[in-house]
């Protein structure tokens, strides 16, 4: 299979498996969608981790194979866009990337689409896509200048310039670099952590911070004051909201019920 699933509580752990380089092609953008698809519809998980099978790819990208024999460089992958993640907004829960080597072209441009990243040292980071004739418009060019400043965004996007995972950890990309024997017992601390947080906060703060993102501070106030955001709302006035305060009262572990 392309696309493995498996669950560690309430962590669905996805794994590209697509010797030899897990290059995404149309059916593998559909049978990564399924999966994060999962991840919002079973109220019993709460994280996914993605990463790459084998010790030399996370993700080469568009299976440029898969282009020579015919898939148009316009091709529908699907709802959830390239790699089934690039246009997924509204999963509600987040997805961690473990990057256990390279990621280029659309494997950097699903990095960007995860929610935070755990990187192997060895681990390095590409848009190539201007050195193919393309574009990174899975999300590289949208998502890389928001993040980077205008001129470092621009060598990147302009090059096809690798970056180390130390770089991509200096430039704020990255929130760790460890030893790839590490890297998925990286990635589950990550994901338990979030876990042991309440459902429908977690679920608010990724709602609140993709409805605000690019505004400023006032229009974000407006946004989040307009009573526009389910999420929020629901937090607002949750049983978990009052079990988190009287938690913290009876000096004990809080008990979530996600409602």
């Amino acid at each position: 299979m392309d696309v493995q699933a498996r669950t560690d509580g309430a962590v669905l752990v996805i794994t590209l498996d697509r010797p030899k380089a897990n290059a995404i092609d149309v059916r593998t953008s559909q049978a990564l969608h399924a999966a994060f698809d999962r991840l919002r519809r079973e109220p019993g998980l709460r994280v996914a981790i993605l990463t790459g099978a084998g010790e030399r790819f996370f993700s080469a990208g568009w299976d440029l194979k898969a282009a020579a024999e015919g898939e148009g460089i316009a091709a529908d992958h699907g709802p959830g866009g390239f790699a089934g993640l690039t246009e997924f907004f509204d999963i509600g829960k987040p997805v961690i990337a473990a990057v256990n080597g390279l990621a280029l072209g659309g494997g950097f441009e699903l990095v960007l689409a995860a929610d935070l990243v755990v990187a192997a040292e060895r681990a390095e980071f590409a848009l190539t896509e201007v050195t193919l004739g393309l574009v990174p418009d899975a999300g590289g060019l949208l998502r890389l200048p928001s993040r980077l400043p205008r001129p470092v965004a621009m060598e990147f996007l302009l090059t096809g310039r690798r970056i180390s995972a130390a770089e991509a950890a200096r430039w704020g990309l990255v929130n760790q670099v460890v030893p790839a024997d590490r890297l998925m017992q990286a990635a589950l601390a990550l994901a338990h952590a979030i876990c042991a947080s309440a459902p429908l906060s977690v679920a608010a703060v990724l709602e609140i911070m993709r409805e605000t993102e690019g505004t400023s501070v006032a229009e974000g106030y407006q946004i989040m004051r307009g009573g526009g955001l389910p999420a929020y709302q629901q937090m607002l006035t949750s049983d978990d909201a009052r079990e988190g305060v009287r938690a913290f009262a009876e000096r004990r572990p809080p008990r979530w019920t996600g409602r």
